[in-house]
């Protein structure tokens, strides 16, 4: 309940509250992101003029970001993933977080409760590149303390 009126909140605070139908269609569209807006308005049973609004509004709020492809991990062997936990010192949070995201290894960045600060997802091609985007962000001014997971399989 209580994060769920944290999301809801936070849509909010960002001048768009998304409602039941805007959730509905999020949904279908983190299940397949090329799903044409017919099939989108047929699977929701309202017009497509109705999908294309939503989505435009989603889309100019910044509650959708943009769209990308998922692969399966194991189609893609040759990418090194990691999770890093970071523990900062910064008093000035929004430049530290532009500064992680900037760093091209990392594709996701979160914020955590406990001891870490934030958790950072990091792929890189190679462990010379991992190495490189680990001492990147160690070397960030305001990043106290690092700690790093290298992925090794699903199970």
């Amino acid at each position: 309940m209580f994060s769920k009126l944290l999301y809801k909140n936070r849509q909010i605070a960002r001048g768009y509250a998304m409602d039941d139908f805007d959730r509905q269609l999020v949904a279908l569209l983190r299940l397949d992101g090329r799903m044409p807006i017919a099939v989108l308005a047929q699977k929701l049973q309202v017009s497509r003029g109705t999908i294309q609004k939503r989505l435009d509004r989603l889309i100019s709020s910044g509650a959708v970001r943009g769209f990308t492809v998922r692969t399966r991990q194991e189609l893609d062997e040759t990418v090194l993933r990691a999770m890093m936990s970071v523990k900062t010192s910064s008093k000035k949070p929004a430049a530290l977080i532009k500064a992680l995201n900037g760093v091209p290894e990392v594709v996701s960045l979160n914020t955590t409760n406990g001891v870490w600060d934030y958790i950072a997802e990091l792929r890189a091609a190679s462990l010379a590149d991992l190495d490189r985007a680990l001492r990147e962000i160690r070397s960030i001014d305001g990043v106290a303390s690092t700690e790093t997971s290298i992925l090794l399989g699903a199970v």
